[in-house]
């Protein structure tokens, strides 16, 4: 009786402090976020400043309408991202799973741009056609990869990058055979898809991605505490009671779908899914329930500082952030695959 009691003691004083320490990164995490938001709001090639605001009704609309929307988008693209490559790091067990490594967003990319040449606008059940094609292309692509990679009941990470990185390669060649065949107005708009771009103008976008991506945000945070599991072993996780195939099923489809919106909308950013759940993880521990969340909030905050990077690194002319992305990401991936050859060659 004693014994039991002094156990129960010792697990509520863990969930306490498991509490605890969750709260406190949450907090800090909101401060991270509300000061990237204010860098991005006030940073680009047009200054603008509260008195400007109060008296200028042309700043007030470029404020409004340009630059808010736009690191709202970058909050949320960033979010989603990270969310979907703090996942795909854990159940594939595999520090360097990304939706653009895994060929995530080059498949979503490819739906989008077959969309775009053949000028569907057209809308179903009030959802953009683009959104449903980018989603396809994404959850296609990741299917081919998770198949091609696995091997019985085990996933060889080197198969799994490498056909990520095939899969890529081969939805980028026919995207720019499509962008070749096309008018040149078409072709220019799917470029953007390639390099990644946030240029958007109001919120009415912004609502149709949230009405996707809400729900998909709320499902991978539900999914954690099995993610959680999966990260260790799937031995273990099935005999603690998790259902090993349904939520990897759940997972691969949840983040289909967040990539093929993010895709559909800026376009293929790569590598944020890479560097924030690492930063989440040294920053707040490995448990994957701590871990996803943070990178939601991280990744909101990476992606804004980086958009105003882009947006002031040359003066009145404009990087896109995918080319910021992807400058700060190749290095870290190299790295990051270095350390991982070090680690299996102990």
């Amino acid at each position: 009786m004693i014994v039991e009691r002094v156990a129960l003691a010792r697990r509520e004083k863990a969930a306490s402090t498991a509490e605890h320490h969750f709260i406190r990164a949450i907090l800090i995490l909101l401060v991270i976020v509300g000061v990237c938001t204010f860098v991005g709001l006030w940073t680009g090639y047009e200054k603008i400043d509260l008195f400007t605001l109060g008296h200028d009704e042309i700043a007030r609309s470029v404020f409004f309408r340009l630059r808010l929307p736009r690191v709202v988008l970058a909050g949320i693209i960033g979010a989603t991202l990270a969310a979907v490559g703090a996942a795909l790091q854990a159940i594939f067990r595999n520090p360097l799973a990304d939706p653009l490594t895994l060929g995530v967003s080059g498949g979503g990319a490819l739906g989008a741009s077959i969309v775009i040449a053949l000028g569907w606008g057209i809308r179903i059940v009030g959802v953009p056609v683009v959104f449903l094609a980018a989603f396809l292309g994404a959850a296609v692509s990741m299917a081919i990869v998770y198949r091609l990679a696995h091997s019985g009941i085990l996933t060889a990470p080197g198969s799994l990058l490498l056909a990520g990185i095939v899969v890529n390669l081969i939805a980028n060649a026919a995207v720019l055979t499509i962008q070749y065949t096309i008018d040149e107005s078409r072709s220019l708009q799917i470029l953007r898809w390639l390099i990644g771009t946030l240029d958007v103008v109001g919120f009415s976008i912004i609502w149709q991605m949230l009405l996707l991506l809400a729900p998909g945000w709320i499902a991978l945070l539900l999914l954690a505490r099995d993610l959680q599991l999966l990260a260790v072993d799937e031995e273990s996780a099935a005999s603690l009671g998790v259902n090993v195939r349904r939520c990897e099923r759940a997972t691969y489809l949840v983040s289909s779908l967040l990539v093929g919106v993010t895709v559909s909308v800026g376009g293929s950013i790569g590598f944020v899914g890479l560097i924030v759940p690492h930063i989440a993880r040294l920053l707040f521990g490995q448990d994957v329930r701590l871990a996803l969340p943070c990178s939601l909030f991280l990744g909101a905050g990476f992606l804004m500082l980086a958009d105003a990077a882009a947006r002031s690194a040359l003066g009145q002319a404009e990087l896109p952030v995918g080319a910021v992305t992807a400058i700060l990401g190749g290095p870290f991936f190299l790295w990051l695959m270095r350390r991982e050859q070090r680690y299996a060659a102990l």
